[in-house]
């Protein structure tokens, strides 16, 4: 079986198997007792090796990356919380249910088959051991003549190549775990002083936002382009109308269809931080953020406005926030959009009200953090832009939410996701830039970007892990200071725009407003 749904097809099944071959000669050969254990523990090894395929199958499908053995059984969690959200909790315990009893009968049936297959070869020794001559034959003709069937090799290895991949990964899993910790030790900014960190951005009024699953084929892919180039155009055109101007260019996500929270990181730390393992490894080091940055200056007021967080959320120390609104604190009674607790527009407005609004402390300027959500899969329904005057406590939004699609049908339709997708980004980007030209002021600066790509289903399975980033200022002087980064005006990067890992954003980002680099050795 192959670890990737694109790849399986009936040719898959029609291969020859060195460890089939082996394994009947070996039984062949045990006396009863040692014959039964070893099929038993065959059977088991088999069933697990089985289940890891398709964890792997799901995980390079929605998430572009195989299943880790050692990190990812924890994400298993969250995506039983994303199936609630999305499905309702009735069809998420029915699925949940489903998969454990497959999985007990995938271990149960394969143990009781490999035992009777090991008993039917003994009870007939002549005929087992002629039918395994002549397939260990075949299997090496094969394999020395690479012999094919619809471009898929007859004669193969695939669990004896799967085990060893597993176990390196392993192995290399928990070797990164203490080589990532002395690089995390290490910072160009760790020692620089307040007093040197972004003089060139005091007195601004700082917004950083990501975008869910704002990915570079909304902008490039043929299906969801059009309909998002056509917004990005006209919001640049509508935001240069009220004094604004941008400049926007590409990012390398560290993650890709999921997992935003690496992203957000990798973003603000400087750091490559594409598993769970770097991630807690981060955000329990005193790594200084991008966010961070601002706040020991002492010039700023640091605030995190996150509809996404709907639990404790110690990260907050490491973001260097002092106030965050969780999900609960923005005084929604609107209806879900599945996953997204609250339309953007909405959350918008709630940073505008409780925070924007009003004034930092004496002689302090203001640093935001904002993650939206209403592009998160999947992309049903999708909320509407309403006047800004009418969306009181979210309650307007119960009939659009209503008459919306079923997230059910989206998700089992790739072309109708691809559409829906794309309409979410449009969404999202609209109500930021028209907050922007609503409530922003000749201080504001907003940078904006996307997590990650949007899954492969959407994305499609060579699509890049690139994502825009756009810096928009009324301000002359801010541009100004990117103009040598060679990004192209306007929100829509052109597909020449350099593009840099989004580890590297945070160095570039402090030193073109005047940081000072004094290193920090682990």
């Amino acid at each position: 079986m192959p670890n990737s749904v694109v790849r399986l097809g009936p040719a898959t099944f029609v291969r020859i198997p060195a460890e089939g071959v082996i394994g009947a000669a070996v039984m062949i050969a045990l006396p009863r007792r040692p014959r039964v254990a070893l099929a038993v523990v065959s059977g088991v090894a088999l069933a697990a090796l089985t289940v890891l395929n398709l964890l792997d199958m799901g995980f390079n499908q929605y998430l572009g990356r195989g299943f880790n053995p050692v990190l990812d059984w924890s994400l298993l969690g969250d995506a039983q919380s994303y199936l609630k959200d999305s499905l309702g909790g009735t069809a998420t315990l029915a699925a949940t249910v489903g998969v454990l009893v497959l999985v007990l009968l995938l271990f149960v049936l394969l143990t009781l088959s490999t035992v009777r297959l090991a008993n039917l070869l003994a009870r007939h020794p002549g005929t087992a051991t002629r039918g395994t001559l002549i397939a260990g034959v075949v299997w090496i003709t094969c394999s020395s003549l690479g012999l094919q069937m619809s471009g898929v090799p007859l004669a193969v290895d695939r669990t004896a190549t799967a085990l060893k991949w597993q176990v390196r990964q392993a192995r290399n899993t928990l070797r990164d775990e203490a080589e990532f910790q002395k690089v995390a030790k290490v910072d160009a900014f760790g020692n620089t002083p307040g007093s040197q960190l972004v003089p060139d951005l005091r007195g601004k009024d700082m917004i950083f936002t990501f975008i869910e699953s704002y990915g570079r084929s909304a902008v490039e892919d043929p299906i969801m382009a059009p309909g998002v180039d056509r917004t990005l155009d006209t919001r640049t055109k509508a935001l240069a109308a009220a004094g604004f101007h941008a400049k926007s260019g590409w990012l390398t996500s560290a993650t890709y269809g999921g997992s935003s929270w690496l992203g957000h990181s990798t973003t603000m730390s400087g750091l490559w931080i594409n598993n769970q393992q770097r991630y807690r490894t981060v955000m329990a080091s005193d790594h200084m953020s991008l966010t961070d940055a601002f706040k020991k200056t002492g010039a700023f007021d640091t605030v995190g406005v996150m509809p996404g967080v709907q639990k404790g959320w110690p990260e907050q120390k490491w973001y260097g926030l002092d106030k965050v609104y969780n999900a609960f604190q923005l005084g929604y009674k609107g209806p879900k959009f599945s996953w997204s607790t609250m339309p953007d527009q909405y959350a918008l407005q709630q940073y505008q009200d409780r925070v924007h609004s009003k004034k930092p402390a004496a002689g302090k300027a203001r640093m935001s953090l904002l993650i939206l959500t209403s592009s998160h899969q999947p992309w049903a329904p999708i909320p509407k832009m309403v006047g800004w005057d009418q969306l009181g406590d979210g309650s307007i939004f119960k009939g659009i939410q209503a008459a919306g699609n079923n997230p059910a049908d989206v998700i089992a339709d790739t072309a109708k996701s691809r559409q829906e997708y794309g309409k979410t980004i449009q969404y999202s980007v609209t109500a930021l830039t028209e907050w922007l030209t609503r409530y922003g002021t000749k201080d504001t600066v907003l940078v904006f970007l996307g997590d990650h790509q949007p899954i492969a289903r959407v994305s499609g399975n060579h699509a890049s892990r690139d994502v825009p980033i756009s810096i928009v200022a009324k301000d002359p002087k801010v541009l100004d200071k990117v103009d040598g980064w060679g990004w192209t005006d306007g929100l829509r990067p052109a597909h020449n725009a350099p593009v840099w890992k989004m580890s590297a954003f945070r160095d570039r980002f402090l030193a073109a407003y005047g940081s000072t680099p004094h290193p920090k050795k682990g």
